[in-house]
């Protein structure tokens, strides 16, 4: 009875044991299949990197990951059509120097052919996932130009581009997302005719904005439900020689909302600053302002001028972002 009962109970512990160390694989198993994905990857032409090509690094890249993906991108020129998808969250592309990383192709609405809507398939670089951050880099729609053709394209929320170049002719920034939040930070962007548009929230700040023709700087199309759409802070606004007759903006949209706060104006900015689009009904509702020491006296009577105060309360950045606290 002795025997049996010992028997028993090795054979009880024996079983424990085992399904402790069953338990145990079960968990470490598990837990390596999350932890098992780069953060870090390296995009180099030399093939000094883990890919030769920026879209081949995301395509290999975890979706939704548990911890944020930097892919460090060397210097070189990458003629490529990069696309960032809603799922490649938590993203980060930097550049080893601004002016030397360039992501390049030359898609525009003639050559993509698809209709009326062929415009918003030209980008060089599309952004769709939350929580993207480029920096470092240059984004460049080479065709010319040609009429539209989009560089950057970003649609995602709670996304950063820092001390990047933005280069393109017509529509050169397509900032657009009804609850998209994008901030551009010590950015240079220049185009020809509406070469900042959409209906995104987003904050130009310090940044360069270069007209490369007599043309018009934005072309918002802000929704009825969002209370900010373009602002441009301490921002300088630049042209190309022989350029003198260029103007902040035109209301795409009925609810446009563009605002300039505290902004270095060139010369080629014209009195008047606003021109109204094909449908002066939209003047009832647009909302364009300014916040300058410019001399404003022929401003177009629809635009508002801010006072110092004003200028301050409300376009603060948590303000303008809606708790969207974790820039930087």
């Amino acid at each position: 009875m002795v025997v049996f009962t010992t028997f028993y109970s090795c054979s009880l512990i024996r079983s424990s044991i085992y399904s402790l160390i069953g338990i145990f694989i079960f968990l470490l198993f598990n837990f390596s299949l999350k932890a098992q994905y780069a953060t870090q990857i390296i995009v180099a032409k030399d093939g000094s990197g883990d890919y030769f090509s920026i879209q081949t690094a995301i395509d290999n890249t975890k979706s939704f990951p548990d911890k944020p993906i930097t892919i460090f991108i060397k210097n070189g020129v990458y003629n490529e059509k990069v696309r960032v998808y809603p799922w490649n969250t938590s993203l980060t592309f930097e550049g080893e120097s601004r002016d030397s990383t360039i992501i390049l192709f030359d898609d525009h609405f003639k050559k993509i052919d698809k209709g009326r809507n062929s415009t918003f398939h030209t980008y060089t670089l599309s952004v769709e996932a939350n929580d993207f951050t480029a920096k470092n880099l240059t984004i460049i729609n080479s065709a010319g130009d040609i009429g539209q053709a989009i560089a950057l394209s970003v649609s995602g929320d709670r996304s950063v581009l820092q001390n990047c170049k933005i280069i393109g002719n017509q529509d050169t920034v397509f900032s657009t997302g009804e609850y998209s939040r994008q901030y551009f930070v010590n950015c240079h962007i220049e185009g020809t005719t509406d070469f900042i548009f959409g209906n995104a929230t987003a904050l130009f700040e310090q940044c360069t904005i270069h007209s490369k023709s007599n043309s018009y700087i934005t072309a918002a199309s802000t929704t009825a439900r969002q209370q900010y759409g373009f602002v441009f802070k301490n921002c300088q606004l630049t042209a190309a020689e022989g350029v003198g007759e260029v103007y902040l903006g035109r209301p795409w949209r009925k609810f446009a909302k563009t605002v300039f706060i505290n902004c270095d104006y060139g010369n080629h900015i014209v009195p008047e600053g606003w021109k109204a689009w094909s449908n002066k009904g939209n003047l009832k509702t647009t909302y364009y302002a300014e916040y300058t020491k410019t001399n404003t006296d022929k401003r177009v009577a629809w635009s508002k001028q801010l006072n110092r105060r004003k200028a301050k309360r409300r376009y603060s950045l948590s303000k303008i972002f809606g708790g969207w606290n974790s820039i930087y």
